[in-house]
């Protein structure tokens, strides 16, 4: 009798599976650097998320010398941890990650580890699918043990079989961007740092992610790169979290998204995350209201340099129209502490003397800056950058899919 009732139950259990469809936001096919960071970031910005990955386990290949951050960097941090606690790696071997260096066993353990430990993130292995469609604005999918995939968002990393099941045409799939202030398109990154021809001075569009023949779908078009993939899968779970089409992405959350997950969007090399005031500086430098310099193929903020007039005046004018009345009885060829701080209070529309008092009480403790207060000394980039995003956010002016200001 008890052999039959585990026949019955096995048999049952197996129907059940047959029949189950599941109904995830965001659906992620691969096991490669790309499609592990698209679905680790879907998962972490708080929506179901299925990867799968038609294997055993996650097939990594080496990363290069780019500029890591976000996924990337968390990656490499856990390999570096990985290999200390297991291979008895001393600290002065690995000084940083950019000098982790890892096999695939080792690669497959800690994401292996990763992924199991994410709330929202399942990763079905050793099931392909067998079958891909449109299902209205979404998708459908029959996977080869009978279950039906039904995603909101489909993140599709150079699969070209599924390319050719879904009638999607990559052929004109795009190239990473050499950051350029010449063109606004770098105001549109969400994707920063990949090395390329020996500099890190790149950026990817979140525009170039989306297919304007195909809803829902966000394409990878280099499976190799977890930048890119980590930015797909934000792209994909802001449509999934908010039940919109792919096409009413919202560049400026998507943008605060990555950036709450340390994610580089300028590739500035002179400022890490681990920076207090790393933020801020991004979120800035998207504006192009303080412009960066190019040396050696990288692109440097210059945090500690001195603000002049000539510096602000222009992008300040392009950003808020009340700044033209102010540089028009700003004589002197410095900003200051002061002067940035009437600045600021006049296009920010603040009150004078309660923002003073505010920011002189936030400039060692919030702002963590080194320097003492001095309202007459003359205002540093990092410091101009800061207050700016603090009182009066350049980033929250709206432009459209080239970067161009909206008016």
């Amino acid at each position: 009798m008890k052999n039959y009732l585990f026949i019955f139950s096995a048999l049952f259990f197996s129907f059940q599976l047959k029949a189950q469809t599941l109904k995830p936001d965001v659906f992620v096919v691969g096991n490669s650097n790309a499609a592990v960071a698209a679905a680790i970031q879907s998962a972490q910005s708080n929506v179901k998320t299925i990867l799968l990955l038609q294997a055993g386990g996650f097939d990594i290949e080496p990363i290069g010398k780019d500029l890591h951050s976000g996924v990337q960097a968390t990656f490499l941090q856990k390999i570096k941890s990985f290999k200390k606690q297991n291979e008895s790696v001393i600290e002065s071997v690995i000084d940083s990650i950019a000098d982790v260096k890892f096999d695939k066993q080792t690669a497959n353990q800690v994401l292996t580890q990763w992924t199991d430990s994410i709330k929202n993130l399942t990763v079905l292995k050793n099931v392909q699918w067998v079958k891909a469609d449109r299902s209205g604005k979404g998708w459908v999918f029959k996977l080869s043990d009978g279950r039906t995939i039904r995603p909101k968002v489909f993140v599709n990393v150079a699969d070209q079989k599924l390319n050719t099941a879904l009638k999607i045409d990559a052929s004109t799939a795009n190239a990473w961007h050499k950051f350029d202030y010449d063109s606004t398109i770098y105001k549109t990154s969400v994707a920063a740092g990949k090395h390329i021809g020996g500099s890190t001075n790149t950026i990817y569009s979140l525009y170039q992610f989306l297919m304007p023949t195909q809803e829902n779908l966000v394409y990878v078009n280099d499976a190799s790169s977890m930048l890119m993939g980590q930015s797909a899968g934000a792209i994909a779970a802001y449509a999934g979290f908010f039940n919109l089409k792919t096409s009413e992405s919202n560049l400026k959350r998507i943008q605060g998204e990555l950036i709450a997950f340390n994610t580089n969007l300028v590739p500035f090399t002179d400022i890490g995350v681990k920076d207090a005031n790393w933020k801020a500086m991004q979120m800035v430098g998207l504006t192009g209201m303080l412009k960066a310099e190019v040396v050696n193929g990288k692109l440097l903020f210059n945090a500690e340099k001195l603000v002049s007039t000539a510096d602000i005046s222009q992008t300040m004018k392009d950003h808020f129209y009340k700044a033209q009345i102010w540089f028009d009885d700003h004589k002197s060829a410095i900003i200051t502490i002061d002067a940035a701080l009437d600045l600021i209070r006049y296009v920010g529309n603040k009150a004078p003397e309660s923002m003073r008092k505010e920011v002189e009480k936030k400039w060692k403790t919030t702002y963590a800056f080194v320097s003492d207060f001095n309202a007459g000394r003359q205002i540093s980039r990092r410091e101009f950058a800061v207050l700016l995003q603090d009182y009066a956010p350049p980033f929250n002016v709206t432009i459209d899919k080239t970067g161009k200001i909206l008016r």
